[in-house]
């Protein structure tokens, strides 16, 4: 068994959810543009979800061929970075970050959003209900991603369900009637005109959100894990697929158009199948699904966090992960970063919607253009077909992203131009720290012999006569060489009493009171390291003391004077500084 591993059936839930329930606003998202053009445009709605069909087609199976290829995850990050160097690759990783996060925020928002629509008076509680949900979702992923995809398989597939469901029950509906002819389509050309279709199918675009989360996530899934997530990709494609071609074909049949505050999901679910029970438990799981969605981020980002910090372009911690191969660290910035997003739009999913899916193109425009050049360098089978499908994935995903940019730069779409750039800027700076770090260590190089030197100084701050002194002063002697105990006497304190209780206490370490008039333990310290006697000794080590109460509040109570004298001396001196435990029973 592989422990925290996923399959090809929860894969769906566990990388895919984001990409399927895009069907709930990629459809609409075509609808609301060509409505502008009025109803007789309503017919592009088929053509254009065709041409995203085609685009999808294209992208699952380049990326079936990301996954074969670079089977460590990492998606366009990883292909970019083989093929198209280094600021192509963080251009790839930025975009896919801002999206992962975006991607959270957006679908946490949507589920609240449609269980407000049915509940209103929850409307007021928007905000909280997200950062709960947000809260669930995060903890699942924290136990493993197989954990939180299982627990959302049931409601994935009831969501799947419902929807071929409605599709099924609306194809066959005796009401409704197709419209779109040539005729129709030509006469509506000359009111949409190209750049609105192009718009239109920019926004439809917004369904594919996603596609790429398997890729990204391809170590997560159990051995042969290459095939399995193979074959969840191909699922995914076409499940997702067929949706998008059904329900463009009932949005023509029923002849719909945007409602405020109804869905257009909700509109088609309501001609399909009535407004009985099958109506409220299809909204319900789309609620669910749409909610849950956020758990392709929680799979996807944490993998491509850990990629970046490998090749030190974020802090080696995202790294580490858990006995359930969690990258906790990935998974809890994910969860702030969204959180605050959340809390900035007021839990509002149109705030949200203009940043939305422009990274993602710009990681699929990547990814398509990399593949091309990866194919002219190791050819291999059929290669100069798929460097052909590839390019022309490229072109339609490139053009899809700048349009997004284009009609949503003043909706929003500033920030992105903002963002993506300073995250490269954040990620050349640490690689940069860590580069300086490698030549200070010189990691590359063979280390001298050690020299084995004369005892050291060992230095131990003492406030007063009790069983921390004696346990640290004790272990200051274990250690060999000389060891001083040291007292500071603040301005005005006596310190006859102590100096006689140590004569008479005789542990056979000397005292030395180091008077520090401007009343500081840190001032006192640095002064007497700075005398000729001690700066003469090669090396000097500084034992402190360290109470550790039972209770993690009880440290509140204490007042932290070894903590901040340890911090004083490692920043400001050579000096060796170590602690010594003194565990309350």
């Amino acid at each position: 068994m592989q422990k925290g591993k996923i399959g090809t059936l929860t894969g769906l839930p566990g990388l895919s959810l984001d990409a399927l329930t895009s069907v709930a606003y990629g459809p609409e998202a075509i609808v609301v543009v060509l409505a502008a053009a009025g109803a007789g445009a309503i017919g592009y709605v088929r053509p254009i979800t065709v041409a995203v069909v085609v685009l999808l087609a294209i992208l699952v199976f380049s990326y079936r061929q990301v996954i074969a290829a670079y089977p460590d995850g990492g998606g366009a990050y990883a292909v970019s970075k083989e093929n198209l160097g280094t600021t192509s690759s963080l251009l790839a990783g930025a975009s896919l970050i801002v999206d992962y996060v975006l991607t959270v925020a957006v679908s946490v928002t949507a589920g609240v959003a449609a269980l407000a629509s049915a509940f209103p008076s929850l409307t007021s509680a928007a905000v909280p209900l997200c950062l709960a949900i947000l809260v669930f979702i995060t903890v699942l992923n924290l136990f493993g991603l197989a954990e939180s995809a299982r627990a959302f398989l049931v409601p994935t597939l009831v969501f799947i369900a419902g929807l071929y469901a409605v599709v099924l029950a609306g194809l066959i509906h005796p009401f409704g009637q197709v419209t779109s002819s040539t005729r129709g389509l030509s006469t509506a050309t000359s009111t949409v005109g190209v750049l609105l279709i192009l718009k239109a199918f920019a926004s439809g675009c917004s369904a594919l959100t996603g596609v790429e989360a398997i890729a990204n996530g391809t170590p997560s899934f159990k051995e042969p894990r290459i095939k399995r997530a193979q074959r969840t990709e191909l699922l995914l494609g076409v499940i997702l697929g067929s949706l998008l071609l059904g329900l463009s074909e009932l949005v023509v049949k029923f002849h719909l158009r945007p409602q405020d505050n109804v869905t257009l999901l909700s509109q088609i679910t309501e001609r399909s199948v009535g407004h009985g029970v099958l109506f409220y438990v299809i909204e319900l799981s789309t609620t669910v699904a749409l909610a849950l969605a956020a758990n392709t981020s929680f799979g996807g980002l944490p993998v491509l966090f850990s990629l970046l910090a490998r090749d030190s372009f974020l802090p080696r911690i995202f790294t580490l992960h858990g006995e359930r191969t969690v990258y906790r660290y990935g998974v809890v910035v994910l969860a702030v970063l969204a959180a605050l997003l959340i809390i900035g739009s007021g839990g509002n999913t149109q705030r949200l919607i203009p940043l939305y899916a422009i990274g993602v193109f710009i990681g699929f425009t990547l990814a398509q253009t990399g593949l091309v050049r990866h194919w002219f360098s190791h050819h291999g089978r059929w290669w100069a077909g798929r460097a052909a499908l590839n390019g022309l994935g490229a072109v339609l995903s490139g053009a899809a992203a700048v349009i997004f940019l284009a009609t949503k730069f003043a909706h929003g779409a500033f920030i992105i131009v903002i963002i993506i750039p300073g995250l490269i800027v954040l990620f050349r700076r640490i690689h940069r720290y860590y580069n300086t770090l490698g030549t200070a260590l010189a990691t590359s190089e063979v280390p001298p012999a050690l020299e084995i030197g004369a005892p050291g100084l060992i230095l131990v701050p003492v406030i007063d006569i009790s069983r921390l002194t004696s346990v640290v002063l004790a272990r200051a002697v274990e250690l060999g060489g000389e060891v001083r105990a040291l007292h500071v006497a603040f301005e005005g304190e006596p310190t006859d009493s102590l100096e006689a209780r140590w004569q008479t206490w005789g542990p056979g370490v000397p005292l030395i009171v180091v008077p520090s008039p401007q009343r500081s333990v840190v001032r006192a310290f640095l002064a007497y390291l700075a005398t000729p006697e001690v700066a003469a000794h090669q090396n000097v080590l500084v034992l402190i003391g360290e109470i550790e109460p039972r209770k993690l509040r009880h440290r509140l109570l204490l007042n932290q004077r070894g903590a901040i004298l340890a911090t004083a001396l490692r920043r400001r001196t050579n000096a060796l500084v170590a602690t010594v435990p003194f565990r309350l029973e």
